[in-house]
């Protein structure tokens, strides 16, 4: 009986020995994927910035710039994808609009963002745009990839619709979370104007009054490692409109200030994260490192039962090891069935 329970829990130990690895190189990277019917909202702010006054052409002082960015997965689009490529995607439809402290849009700028479902690598399908331009990313965009590593990223600047390192630099505590701070700055680069501007102003409108569009930016942002998600991101953006071939001309500010997530929307986000990083950690984490602790007690167990079996004397044969003792006579023959 020790003997067929030392082999089931032997069996049980190679079971759960082999179920770790599989747990997290084979069913993580299934498992974990961004879903594609995401959606979100993030409000953003700049506080005491510079803005231009399109019918003066002057810069001024606002109490507030607004943008909302929000992310929509377009879930018929990545069913066509997944069809043509084979790979699971998110497509998703973005939209940064700016807006200024009485409501009036500054500027509105979609974009069309495809990439892998787990590893979000961008694969170029589906129609990937900037203001209704192609492009062709090259890097991350919005999140990093799951299980975030203490090293630089490539990471897609809209403006410039390129991509830059982002810099790995350090881990740090936000808000009860530990996280990666990474850091990328776009220096002043010649960059399209947005396509739809406030009072029907046009691009080539401002273009043939002599002007061209420049910006430079200093991006932060607090990622999760466990999500790959930013808990947190800011901005110190500056643009200029410079006069074409007149560098001698005082540059007109469009737009200056230091951009930074309502923090209504940072604890919302923070908030999703620490719920999410709990099932991502008990896919790569708790499940493997549990599974292989409870193989190497279901082994030490069978070890156990074994030895306590090859130690157990066979019947009739007493426990220190000297010879069986022999029954009387008597004994002898009423164990036959004879008689005394």
């Amino acid at each position: 009986m020790r003997r067929r329970a030392s082999l089931v829990l032997l069996a049980l130990a190679v079971f759960c020995t082999a179920l770790s690895p599989l747990l997290r190189w084979y069913a993580f990277p299934r498992l974990a994927k961004v879903p594609a019917h995401h959606y979100q909202a993030v409000v953003l702010e700049a506080k005491d910035a510079t803005l231009i006054d399109y019918a003066t052409l002057e810069p001024r002082r606002v109490s507030t710039v607004t943008m909302v960015q929000t992310l929509k997965g377009n879930v018929e689009q990545a069913r066509r994808v997944k069809a043509a490529t084979g790979r699971d995607v998110v497509v998703w439809d973005t939209l940064t609009y700016a807006a200024g402290p009485d409501g009036a849009m500054v500027s509105r700028i979609p974009e069309r963002y495809v990439f892998d479902a787990h590893s979000q690598q961008p694969v170029h399908a589906g129609g990937e745009h900037v203001d209704d331009t192609p492009v062709r990313r090259d890097g991350i965009e919005f999140k990093w990839p799951f299980l975030v590593e203490k090293r630089d990223y490539r990471y897609f600047d809209l403006m410039t619709r390129t991509s830059a390192p982002i810099h790995y630099k350090g881990t740090r505590t936000f808000r009860g979370l530990d996280v990666y701070y990474f850091e990328q700055t776009i220096p002043w680069t010649e960059v399209p104007l947005p396509k739809r501007l406030p009072l029907g102003i046009t691009p080539d409108a401002v273009r043939q009054l002599g002007l061209e569009r420049w910006y430079t930016t200093r991006r932060m942002f607090w990622v999760d490692p466990v999500t790959g998600a930013p808990v947190n991101g800011e901005e110190i953006h500056r643009e200029e409109l410079r006069w074409t071939g007149h560098p001698e001309k005082k540059p007109v500010t469009a737009f200056a200030g230091h951009v930074k997530i309502r923090p209504d929307y940072v604890a919302d986000t923070v908030a999703t994260v620490k719920a999410q990083r709990r099932l991502v950690l008990l896919l790569t984490r708790d499940l493997p490192s549990g599974l292989i602790a409870l193989g190497v007690a279901l082994l030490a167990a069978a070890l156990v039962l074994e030895a306590r079996d090859r130690r157990a004397p066979a019947p009739g044969v007493p426990h220190d090891g000297g010879k069986p003792e022999r029954p009387p006579p008597g004994e002898r023959a009423l164990s036959r069935g004879g008689s005394p």
